[in-house]
């Protein structure tokens, strides 16, 4: 048996600068999520559904799917403050189901499959499935706590569908509240985050793909506002740093180009 490993928080911001990240980076994340799922929309999709801009080649269910988790993140990042629990998560299943997933925020009374192995998941009991949850949210870790709940979420299978995006925006809700970044699997981890996610269905040990997401699925930085100035300059400082840092990830992750605003210099 392993020595008990402490995941400490790898990023340290305050919760609005850890908003402003997120919110600057949600189309990124909404995508990730998407094809974690096998959601097939590219990266230049995902931001024109996110805009509001017609898109050929997409299905409309990809489109409602997209729409759903765009509404799902804003509903979460309008919640931070919500001690999150069984009923928010059924809200935000919800969400991310409506017109898309049969029973969407119900929690299901039928069997399912999990592709790429045999195992299946028990039918969910309501009254377990809670005092599950509490165990985990009450772990007094914040990253082991949202690392813990994620993972829970997928395995559970508390949904017909949808899951692991109800999985990652539920996390995400412990993770920016307590200023700590987002979880996100990036689109060339995917495919050895899916088989420790089988190994982990099948064995029920979370040890592996525990690591494997505390190692390579945190994102964020350390982004700090400068307490010493005033509420004004504070504020103004703090939106052109967060734009700078922000544009630095896109840029590196997806070659995008930005024209400068308000005279910031990238």
């Amino acid at each position: 048996m392993r020595k008990s490993k402490i995941y400490e928080a790898k990023y340290k911001m305050d919760r609005d600068a850890n908003v402003f990240w997120a919110k600057r980076n949600i189309i990124d994340y909404i995508w990730k999520s998407a094809n974690l799922e096998g959601i097939a929309v590219t990266f230049p999709e995902t931001e024109a559904i996110y805009n509001g801009v017609s898109v050929d080649g997409c299905s409309v269910e990809d489109i409602v799917k997209i729409n759903n988790m765009k509404h799902a993140w804003q509903f979460m990042l309008d919640t931070l403050d919500y001690p999150i629990d069984y009923g928010y998560i059924c809200k935000l299943h919800q969400i991310i189901g409506a017109n898309s997933i049969y029973n969407a925020g119900y929690i299901r009374s039928v069997p399912v499959s999990m592709g790429g192995t045999k195992w299946k998941p028990e039918l969910p009991i309501e009254s377990v499935v809670k005092e599950e949850l509490n165990e985990i949210l009450n772990e007094t870790n914040a990253m082991e706590r949202a690392l813990d709940l994620s993972l829970y979420c997928m395995r559970k299978q508390m949904f017909i569908d949808g899951n692991k995006r109800v999985a990652m925006i539920a996390a995400n809700q412990v993770m920016i509240s307590n200023g700590m970044g987002v979880l996100s699997v990036a689109q060339q981890d995917i495919e050895e985050f899916g088989e420790k996610l089988i190994y982990f269905y099948e064995t029920g040990k979370k040890d592996e793909i525990k690591d494997f997401m505390y190692e390579k699925c945190v994102d964020g930085e350390n982004l700090t506002t400068d307490l010493s100035a005033s509420n004004e300059k504070k504020m103004n400082y703090s939106e052109e740093y967060y734009k700078k840092k922000s544009k630095e990830y896109a840029r590196k992750n997806h070659n995008l180009e930005f024209q400068k605003e308000d005279g910031l210099e990238l």
